[in-house]
């Protein structure tokens, strides 16, 4: 029998100085085995692969009035920054109640959230499940009610799920795989105008009309099947080519990708975003306590206007007492620190005292 010991397993190899896909980022995906890597990453501006940096955390916080004891509805809870952050704030008589509907990385967050025992209460449900919870729960209504809209940093960088442009996978964007219809399904069946439309009211992209033209002309030649298909196509629609965008790129650090908007309308199509938005929106102050409080994140033009105008009807009809007078936007060093949240606004407000 031989004692040599056993063959040193190698890491695994890349192309370049630096990993770029996904999968080869095992550092990033593994930081309690690689320690200050996190730190690394995050001290060059970006979000470690993997991860998900929250944004506005104290923001929310101070528009939450979270105090001992409050009973917090989580409505996105995602990777639990902001949850972590509102158990903190809460303390051990308070309650946080999660809801999201990507079963994935629901369990990730369960693992995470585990050492707050009863205090945290996971559901798989999307917005318009907050006030179903209430009754089992033995719950007369929330504290505070939360929201941070959109995909997550997690979903985007991962490839099989298909949020991304930036690698290739299969273009499907779905948070909950119980749905049927995939971004690829959308993009094979969506009328033009339709598809315009969407691309300009829930992305503001301003060269709708000619990418949904192309996309149209494309796919009745082969099925876009792929996120780089997607890619390849918008930036044709733009009048680039990948080589032209990567040199624009090196002479402009910071510059949208001419797909990121198009990505984003499919994804809240795929989604029905706004639908659920529009519930949230709805059943909120019925599910506060009088004197709780709303607070919502939104990182786009549909998604904030209607919030806004959510708002402002409750104020009208003395729903809401009080609400923010505008967006409350990151500041420059979380800006510097996570680019992603440069988009975001906060909006608030506070039920009724009247019930």
């Amino acid at each position: 029998m031989s004692n040599d010991p056993p063959p040193r397993k190698r890491r695994p190899r890349y192309s370049g100085t630096h990993p770029v896909r996904f999968d080869q980022r095992y550092k990033e995906r593994t930081p309690d085995a690689h320690p200050g890597i996190v730190e690394h990453v995050r001290a060059q501006g970006r979000t470690p692969a993997g991860s998900h940096v929250p944004v506005l955390v104290d923001e929310s916080i101070a528009a939450l009035r979270l105090a001992e004891g409050d009973v917090v509805a989580d409505c996105t809870l995602g990777y639990g920054g902001h949850a972590l952050a509102f158990l903190g704030r809460i303390g051990p008589r308070g309650r946080l109640v999660g809801f999201d509907v990507d079963a994935a990385e629901l369990e990730r967050t369960r693992v995470r959230l585990a050492a707050a025992g009863d205090r945290a209460t996971l559901h798989r449900s999307d917005f318009a499940g907050i006030g179903n919870a209430l009754g089992p729960l033995g719950l007369s209504g929330y504290d505070a009610i939360f929201a941070d809209l959109g995909a997550s940093s997690m979903q985007i960088d991962d490839p099989t799920r298909g949020f991304g442009y930036k690698h290739d996978g299969p273009l499907d964007m779905r948070m909950d795989d119980r749905r049927r219809i995939t971004a690829a399904d959308v993009v094979a069946t969506i009328d033009e105008d339709e598809l315009s439309t969407a691309l300009r009211e829930l992305a503001d992209e301003p060269d709708d009309a000619r990418i949904a033209r192309r996309i149209v002309a494309e796919r009745a030649r082969q099925p876009i099947a792929r996120t780089t298909d997607l890619v390849r196509i918008v930036l044709a629609a733009k009048g680039l080519t990948p080589r032209d965008w990567r040199e624009q790129t090196h002479a402009r650090a910071g510059d949208l990708h001419p797909a990121a908007r198009t990505f984003q309308a499919l994804r809240i199509l795929v989604n029905d975003e706004l639908g659920s938005l529009d519930q949230l929106l709805r059943i909120a102050p019925y599910c506060l306590v009088p004197g709780g409080r709303l607070a919502i994140i939104a990182f786009h033009g549909g998604e904030e206007r209607r919030v806004e105008r959510a708002i402002r009807e409750g104020i009208r009809s003395s729903v809401y007492a009080e609400a923010s007078e505008s967006a409350v936007k990151p500041g420059a060093e979380e800006r510097r620190a996570n680019p992603r949240s440069a988009s975001a606004r906060l909006r608030w407000a506070v039920r009724s005292a009247q019930g």
